[in-house]
Formats: C-alpha cells, structure tokens, sequence
C-alpha cells in the first residue's frame, strides 16, 4: 500500500512539473487549446514565453531577425516521464511566423551566436537550435547515462517541435552537419511525419561496427600520392621519436594542469594524438593544404613534426580536460553509434603499442557502457526502405563519408550528392552545378516556398536569402579528435 501511495504522489508531483513543460503527448499542431497563441500578443518574444516550460535566458538582436537564447523543460526519460525533467537549451532565430523553419542541430552544445545554416538560408527562414541532451549545461543531475541514446534525443527534438509549431506553423526542415546530420536521420527515422524534408551533411553511417575497410580503402587513395606520403612520413616520424615528444608533451601537460586519468596515461594519449594525425587532416584541410606538411619529416626538427601534429590533431585533446566536454559522444559511440578502426601499413607493428582505441578508453570508468549493435543497423535499414524528402551531402575526401547512407528501392524523393574536393565541410554550394541546383530546387520545394519557375526548371533554383557574411561563414564544425 505505502508504494503505491508513493507512486502516486510522484506522479502527482511529475504531472504538476510537465504541465510547465509541454508533454509527449501534446495535442497535435494546428489544434486548437490553450497555446501560446492565445496569449492576445504578436510580441514573438511574449508568445515564446508563454509556452509551459519555456524560459527566456536572453535576446540578441540582430538586423532582420530576432535571436533567442532559451531553456524547455524535458523529461529525462521520455519513457517514464516520472523520472524528472531537466532544462535544455535552445536558440530562435526568428526571422517571421510566415516563413520556414529549419530544425538545426550540431549533435553537440549549441551556440549562443547568432548564425545560419545552409537550408535557413537558401529558404529564407527561421531556425530553431537545439542542444543535444548530456552536453553541459543540458544534463540531467544526477545523469543517468542510460537515457542518452537516439531515441532519446529523438524525443527531445519531437517535443520542441511540438511546442514551436504552434507559433510556427509553415513547413519545418531538419538539418545538421556530421553528428548533426546523423541526429537529424534518426529524428526523422523515430518521428517520420514531423519534418516535410532532411538536409543531412556527412552523416556517417556505421552499420557494422566491427567493420571498417572502406575507411582503409580511402586512406590508400585519397587526394595525391604526394600528399598521402607526406603525411603518412610525419605520422611515422612521430612515433620513431616517440621518446624526446613524449618528455615535451609531459612539460605541456604539467605547464597546463593537464591529466590523464580517464584514458590511463601519457603515453596513450600521446599516441592517440599521433594516429588521428593523417584522418584528421584530411577532415578539415583541403588538398591545397598539403603544402604545410613537412617535406622531409626525417630531417624535420622535433619542433616541426610537434607543431603540424598539434595543429592537425591537437595535444589537449585526450587529456581529461579535453575528453570531458565529449563524454556524451564517446558514451554513444560506444553504446550505439559506433567507431572506426583503421590500419596504418606505411608504420611498423613494433612502433604502435595501442591502435585506435575504442571509445571505452574515453569514458570515466564509473559510467557503464553496452554496445547495442541492432542500433545503426535499424536507422540504416529504414533509410533504405523508407526515405522520403531526405538530401544526404558528402566530401569527396572526407574521411567519414567512406561509410554513409544509402538509398534503396523504397526511398521517394531522396538524393545521396557528393561534393568534389570537399572536406568535412561538404555542403550543398559545393556539388556540381546540375546537382547544386536540383538540391536547392528540393529544399525550397519541401520548405513549401519554391518561385514558380523553379518548380518548372530546377536549374533556376537560388537561395532566397542574401549571403550574409556574419550569420553564414563558417568553416566544417572542428571537432579536435576522432569525432564527426
């Protein structure tokens, strides 16, 4: 009798707390009810408040548009709400009620300035940002880890959708850029009748996780042989001097408080560092940037080979200090997304001690991991059969795009588009003109705002929008380490 006395008064309690929040099961948008357009004011920012569970953090103008910074209370567990909520972070920007709105998200922390994506701008629109669950400060307290999976998350985008659709009730479009673009399919997977079309930038796919020879196969022939032998020289040097970069890398360490408890020393790290070298040049750099390797890494100084390592891979990047902003990615890779593993047959077995080290090596031991092989394979499987209005853009030298969604027989309206010479930061101005313009022709159609002669002749297709030199230059979202 006491427990079930005490399950209802926490239901009580959670059902008080959620009708601050909005809940999962919210009216569908477009009814009718108590919502945020009944408060009797245009004020964008007055109708954003008056969503339950919505709270002003802080407004940033900005000419033409209207920028939000915001908290929305959810559910830790979307499956027993009665578990607690916590507030995550989201931002608007606002451009008007009439236009589209793209559903961005980076599978990160969000940022507070104000910005665009690619499909914000070709479709002339507002943005909604939205913070992936686990990254500070959008994180249950106490964190119960197991409810960080895409689902989850999933639900996390589905119940902001909800609340925002009232206000903005034209078409939405999901998007975002390698983790982004992998949160933005499984939204889409779990909640397929949300969104009217996808812009994924190279999401990578990883279905099988245990196998990983097409990213060896793109090792062996990206760019020019030139440039591969280059970096592969100053990857191997690196190692050769393994003992004199360490004794640096220890003053580094000490100069700048850095430790390394989580992966377990040192030399782990040190060599962690090392292996990303050559991925994680030809992740952010460009063919073009060959020329800033080394030429001649044997007789390079110990000062050269440290620098380009450090300015490709980054040094900081599995201390303790560095590892833990990304605890929530290396917990998913290790749980459900999955990590590559490559071979490096231009370095002798003997001068590498450890290999790619699983993401396991990258968490706190005190938080339990279980790999979910069924995951990747159930998103990759439904993005065959059932794709619909979803854009898929890789680089062509992008590592990560070496595993990547696929289209079946069952997709309708779905393109997969690669960008010649691309790095991670593919994007859809970079495709070759025919599929540049069929790609916007796509996006402005599924936004609901494509001009008429477009949708008579795609090659007509432009951004709505002007370019704006602040809200849309950016470079490929430079995640330090093996991260997309």
């Amino acid at each position: 009798m006491r427990t079930a006395l005490r399950w209802l008064l926490a239901l009580t309690v959670l059902i008080g707390t959620l009708s601050t929040a909005g809940t999962a099961t919210a009216a569908p948008p477009g009814t009718t009810g108590s919502t945020a357009h009944d408060t009797g004011t245009d004020d964008i920012e007055d109708r954003l408040q008056a969503i339950p569970g919505m709270s002003l953090v802080e407004e940033k103008p900005y000419e033409g548009y209207r920028f939000f910074v915001l908290t929305y209370t959810q559910p830790v567990d979307h499956h027993d709400p009665a578990r607690g909520t916590f507030q995550q972070r989201i931002t608007v920007l606002h451009k008007g009620v009439d236009r589209p709105t793209v559903f961005y998200t980076s599978g990160y922390n969000v940022s507070t300035t104000p910005s665009r994506s690619e499909p914000t701008r070709i479709v002339d629109g507002n943005q909604v940002s939205l913070e992936y669950r686990f990254f500070t400060p959008s994180r249950p307290e106490p964190a119960d880890w197991s409810t960080l999976d895409i689902w989850q998350a999933a639900s996390d985008q589905h119940r902001v959708f909800q609340a925002l659709k009232r206000i903005y009730p034209r078409n939405w479009l999901a998007t975002g850029g390698s983790k982004g673009g992998m949160t933005a399919t499984y939204y889409e997977r779990f909640y397929p009748h949300d969104m009217d079309g996808v812009v994924a930038y190279v999401a990578p796919n990883d279905v099988v996780d245990d196998e990983d020879s097409a990213y060896d196969r793109f090792f062996a022939t990206v760019g020019t042989r030139q440039c591969r032998d280059r970096l592969n020289a100053v990857q191997r040097e690196a190692l050769v001097r393994r003992t004199s970069l360490e004794q640096k890398y220890a003053r580094y360490a000490a100069e700048n408080g850095y430790t390394f408890s989580t992966i377990g020393s040192l030399d782990r790290a040190y060599e962690a560092v090392v292996l990303d070298y050559v991925w994680g040049f030809w992740q952010y750099s460009t063919l073009d940037d060959c020329d800033t390797v080394p030429a001649d890494a044997r007789h390079a100084t110990d000062q050269e080979i440290w620098d380009s390592v450090d300015t490709i891979s980054g040094f900081s990047a599995y201390t303790d200090q560095g590892l833990e902003t990304y605890t929530p990615y290396y917990y998913q890779a290790g749980t459900q997304l999955g990590a590559p593993t490559i071979h490096f047959p231009h370095i002798e077995k003997k001068l590498i001690r450890y290999g790619y080290q699983p993401p396991r090596n990258f968490v706190p031991r005190s938080i339990p991991m279980r790999f979910q092989p069924w995951a990747m394979r159930d998103v990759d499987t439904w993005v065959r059969h059932h794709a619909e209005h979803m854009l898929f853009v890789y680089g062509q030298n992008d590592p990560w795009g070496s595993e990547r969604f696929r289209l079946g027989r069952g997709a309708r309206d779905s393109y997969v588009f690669t960008a010649p010479g691309m790095n991670h930061g593919a994007n859809v101005a970079g495709l070759v003109p025919e599929e540049k313009a069929l790609a916007t022709a796509r996006i402005l159609h599924w936004a609901g705002v494509a001009p008429a002669a477009v949708e008579q002749d795609p090659s007509q297709a432009r951004p709505l929008a002007s370019y704006d030199a602040t809200l849309d230059a950016r470079d490929a979202e430079r995640e330090p380490a093996l991260r997309p």
